[in-house]
């Protein structure tokens, strides 16, 4: 007799994905390998039953501030980076539906020949109906970051917990690349992480989620199965940020 896979402890993420997670060894610009890698990970937690839901930033294309320090006009600037993340939704769009995980991009910025438009209930239909749903665009407003994109579709579409996917294990003590003796944090109130100065995502991301009770994890996404183990509810891996530091 098949013993049935466990539910997740999460029904439904919201996962923060920086653009430079579709760097290659190049350092810019998107790598169909790293893309598949990104896939496999979303897959195995789409195995588990989990609705996802990503966002996606675009750092690996374009950088406004680059623009900005040049005299470039700030939402023009934000709207190029905007227009990225579309790219970047559509690279990873096509590897995920290369492994058989249905998908589906939405955008805040209309380009309605390439993405759906982004229309909140259609959002959760389709993660109701087992696709994942990469969510691009941004807010469709310049001056936000896709932090705060994140957070604001994470509240929209009821997500369960906010992923934000980074490149160290959680939260620590000081810098663990510098600092030897640097611990990881596995739990912080909202209040402790804003007086650790422990920047885990922009002011007006972290004030949306803190408002609104979102919990968050800061993990390492290119450890081999910490997502898959974060999603089931397991607090060995990355930091929690929430209003009691618990779930």
């Amino acid at each position: 007799m098949t013993t049935p896979t466990p539910a997740p402890r999460f029904q439904r993420i919201l996962l923060k994905l920086s653009g430079e997670a579709l760097n290659g060894p190049q350092g810019f610009g998107i790598d169909p390998d790293r893309a598949n890698a990104i896939a496999l990970k979303i897959k195995a937690v789409h195995d588990l039953g989990a609705q996802v839901g990503i966002v996606i930033g675009a750092g690996n294309l374009w950088r406004g501030q680059i623009g900005i320090e040049r005299g470039m006009a700030q939402p023009t600037a934000d709207h190029m980076g905007m227009i990225a993340t579309v790219m970047n939704g559509l690279a990873l769009q096509d590897a995920l539906e290369r492994i058989d995980i249905p998908t589906r991009v939405q955008t805040a910025v209309q380009m309605n020949t390439v993405a759906e438009p982004y229309i909140r209930l259609r959002a959760v239909r389709h993660m109701e109906k087992g696709r994942a749903v990469i969510l691009t665009g941004g807010t469709g407003n310049p001056y936000f970051t896709t932090d705060t994109a994140a957070a604001l579709r994470a509240m929209e579409i009821g997500a369960d917990i906010l992923i934000k996917a980074t490149k160290v294990n959680g939260i620590y003590t000081a810098d663990p690349k510098k600092d030897p003796t640097a611990t990881r944090i596995p739990h912080l109130t909202y209040n402790e992480a804003l007086a650790g100065r422990y920047n885990v995502m922009d002011m007006t991301a972290f004030t949306l989620c803190q408002e609104n009770n979102l919990p968050i994890l800061v993990l390492n996404f290119e450890e081999e199965g910490d997502l898959v183990t974060a999603v089931k509810g397991d607090t060995s891996v990355g930091t929690l940020v929430s209003h009691t530091g618990k779930l």
